[in-house]
């Protein structure tokens, strides 16, 4: 392929990692570090929110968010997110990665602050204004999915491509760690500075008035990483490959990755010429042609994507109503409401250090080696064990003595999430479409994964109600309960291996070698004449 290849990026596709590889890790990977972040404090505070807004006097349990409530402030961020990702996903195309990828991170800035400043002392006037913003907030963090993706797989050389792509994303890890810290940080210094009584002590004094300060305190601080990597976004020059098969600039791409890789590279004005005159007689996004060649492959990456999410957003969103029933946050009742969020943190944070930050890194450790298809197969295999472990000797897990055993467990199902589909899902998509294409085609798959996301987040709520409706949270019917739930889970991983095998293996191949960039319709080269070399500056 390489003879085929404009110079510009060959001299990408076979440079050695340097430092502005390191650099684009991290301006895009701070990007989700703040997505992370946003999009998963809210479970860190909703049941904060309930006490405060929706207590109910005499009740012998805390204030609870009503059922519609609940799912519209937890899923709102998600109906952003997936509109966020086809429009912003479709506009990379359009204008280019560069001038696309500064507009989303301002978005996630603004909302995340308006986020934590919403509106009154009313339960309507808060709830209604918070999903406001959280949905322009899932809008912006939706922009990142096929910008970060598209701009670190443009940038990388063909050798550690999966690695690069693969460490944005593993920022994720480190963001919703950090959630759980700060939330820890600050539950801790409220509680200390403002201690009152466990709920079933004195119901009112339980949630002081300071409490309505810490949900807020937590949904604002996500937008600081977002605007520290402003500044650093607006300074990227915009990829070789939109530059040089989209823009159809030859002298921009190679002026622009001289600079950047700090080699001479000749501008290919002819070449691009040919390719431009080939490529305007090609296909367009889901014409025949493109469904030939790429239908299956956009069916794989939304599908396994989509499967995947259900079974990871339930989890991750729903992990303390997972972790109340095995015991490991004590009753309610028991507690005040900041020590609620205190549980619920140290709960969150503990999964995300032994199985979610460290299942994101053995990917970036061996993508590159062992591929994504393996990775992802083996993934969705070790979860559906997992589920299925954890869910057919359920009664077993929940005695006392075994919740260790179920903590462990679950753990390993997230670590095999993110040693696995959670992370190449992110990675494939943007690697096997074209150029013209790439943004718009991974801005579908993210999409398809936050349908999933949706379908996880709100059909968990009301499926792992107990079946008994004594037993049920306040305002929600029977549900098929957490046993149920779980072997449901493990169906859906199931489920993503089979679909798995419509996705293709990208490792140590080119972009343009995956999307057959360089071919007429009829599938042979458009040229493999030209062979000038990249020669040192």
């Amino acid at each position: 392929m390489a003879g085929d290849q404009l110079n510009v990026l060959n001299a990408l596709d076979v440079a050695k990692t340097q430092w502005y590889h390191f650099t684009a890790i991290i301006v895009a990977g701070m990007g989700f570090f703040t997505d992370a972040y946003d999009l998963f404090c809210i479970s860190l505070v909703t049941k904060l929110l309930g006490r405060i807004y929706y207590h109910v006097d005499g009740s012998p349990k805390p204030g609870n968010l009503p059922p519609n409530v609940s799912a519209a402030v937890n899923g709102v961020a998600f109906v952003g997110t997936l509109t966020g990702q086809l429009f912003f996903g479709w506009l990379g195309d359009k204008l280019g990665r560069k001038k696309v990828y500064g507009m989303t991170l301002m978005v996630m800035v603004i909302c995340s602050i308006a986020s934590g400043l919403s509106f009154g002392n009313k339960p309507k006037s808060v709830m209604t204004t918070l999903c406001f913003f959280r949905f322009w907030l899932g809008f912006g963090i939706g922009g990142d999915y096929p910008l970060s993706a598209t701009i670190m797989s443009e940038y990388a050389n063909k050798k550690t491509r999966g690695a690069f792509i693969a460490a944005v994303f593993a920022m994720q890890g480190f963001g919703i760690l950090t959630g759980g810290i700060f939330a820890i940080i600050v539950s801790a210094v409220f509680e200390a500075r403002f201690p009152s009584p466990a709920y079933q002590v004195d119901a009112l004094a339980s949630t002081v008035p300071q409490a309505d300060y810490v949900w807020r305190i937590i949904l604002m601080v996500g937008a600081l990483p977002a605007a520290m990597t402003y500044y650093s976004r607006s300074k990227m020059p915009e990829t070789a490959r939109y530059t040089a098969l989209v823009a159809k600039d030859a002298k921009l791409a190679a002026s622009n990755m001289s600079k950047v890789l700090q080699v001479e590279i000749e501008a290919e004005h002819q070449r691009v010429e040919e390719i431009s005159r080939d490529q305007s007689r090609q296909f367009g996004l889901f014409s025949k042609e493109f469904m030939k060649r790429h239908g299956l492959h956009l069916l794989g990456t939304t599908s396994t994507w989509f499967l995947l999410d259900i079974a990871f957003y339930s989890q991750n969103l729903f992990q303390k109503d997972i972790f109340s029933a095995i015991g490991w946050i004590p009753p309610a009742q028991t507690m005040n409401a900041i020590q609620e969020v205190f549980k619920i943190a140290r709960a969150q944070t503990l999964i995300a250090l032994c199985s979610t930050v460290p299942g994101y890194w053995f990917t970036v450790a061996f993508i590159d080696i062992i591929g994504r298809f393996a990775i992802q197969m083996m993934g969705f295999f070790f979860m559906t064990v997992f589920m299925f472990a954890l869910a057919f000797p359920y009664d077993h897990w929940t005695h006392k003595d075994n919740r260790i055993g179920f903590v462990v467990m679950y753990s390993l199902t997230f670590f095999f999430a993110n040693f696995g589909p959670n992370a190449t899902t992110f990675v494939v998509p943007a690697e096997i479409f074209p150029a013209r294409f790439r943004s718009t085609c991974h801005g579908i798959s993210a999409a398809s994964g936050k349908l999933g996301a949706m379908v996880g987040a709100f059909g968990f709520l009301y499926l792992a109600q107990s079946p008994d409706k004594n037993k049920t949270e306040h305002g929600y019917p029977p549900g098929i309960g957490v046993k149920n739930s779980l072997i449901v889970l493990g169906v859906v991983n199931l489920l993503g291996m089979v679909f798995t095998l419509l996705v293709p293996e990208s490792k140590g191949k080119s972009l343009e070698e995956m999307s057959g960039e360089h071919e007429n319709n009829d599938g042979s080269n458009s040229s493999s004449t030209n062979n000038n070399t990249v020669s040192a500056a």
